[in-house]
């Protein structure tokens, strides 16, 4: 059975969202401010986190932050802030959705599982071996990447992304074709969203994200990956 936690102020809220969750088999908790959403995070062993954006003695945003320090769990942002900088604060920040108040329960459940299918379509997947260009490796077997001598934390859509360009060098990917292939169905953004991961992945794998060497925007259409320098100073 998996487990989520509710990190959400709001009472009736959270135990509506609970209810909705139960009914579809989840074990659910729930955490009414930050400092004790943060602790059940850090020691409940949760699947998923549904995270408010405005709690009480700890915020979403640094909730998130923190929690993207230590673990990869996915997050779902909960917020009532309908602006494009929110969204973007809150994927830059770590988390793998948002969904804006007020939601209906049944997108709300359909967001839950899409994300949890994805997480499980990456665990069960079979060793490749491995993917190799320039200073760049990407270990299929071990779902590891590392960049020149150092191995880099990178959460699930990063790294699908990342797995896309690698199997496709040099050629220009448009846009819809790699929210197609990293999310598949479950897409319920914008393009801002793909492209907020795309800067995220920038930042781990660039010399300069300023001045990308692999990832190249291509005007227009999308992004094309390239092999930038062959040899880590």
């Amino acid at each position: 059975m998996k487990k989520v936690l509710i990190v959400e102020d709001e009472r009736p809220m959270a135990e509506a969202i609970s209810f909705s969750l139960r009914k579809e088999g989840y074990e659910v908790d729930i955490a009414l401010d930050g400092e004790l959403g943060w602790e059940m995070c850090k020691n409940g062993g949760y699947d998923l986190i549904l995270l408010d954006l405005m709690l009480p003695k700890m915020d979403g945003m640094e909730i998130c932050r923190k929690l993207r320090q230590e673990s990869s769990t996915p997050i779902i942002m909960l917020t009532a802030k309908d602006s494009d900088l929110d969204k973007v604060l809150g994927l830059e920040m770590g988390a793998d959705d948002y969904i804006t108040k007020p939601f209906n329960m049944r997108e709300l459940t359909a967001r839950v599982k899409a994300v949890l299918r994805r997480v499980q379509a990456e665990g069960a997947a079979e060793a490749k071996g491995r993917l190799v260009i320039g200073n760049i490796v990407v270990n299929e077997e071990r779902h590891e990447v590392t960049v020149g001598s150092d191995v880099v934390d990178m959460p699930l859509m990063e790294y699908r992304l990342l797995e896309i360009f690698m199997k496709n060098p040099g050629k220009a990917l448009p846009r819809s074709y790699l929210i197609g292939q990293a999310w598949g169905g479950d897409f319920y953004g914008d393009t801002k969203t793909l492209d907020v991961h795309i800067r995220r992945l920038r930042e781990k794998i660039e010399e300069d994200p300023a001045k990308p060497e692999h990832i190249i925007t291509v005007r227009g259409v999308g992004y094309r990956f390239e092999a930038g320098r062959l040899t880590d100073e």
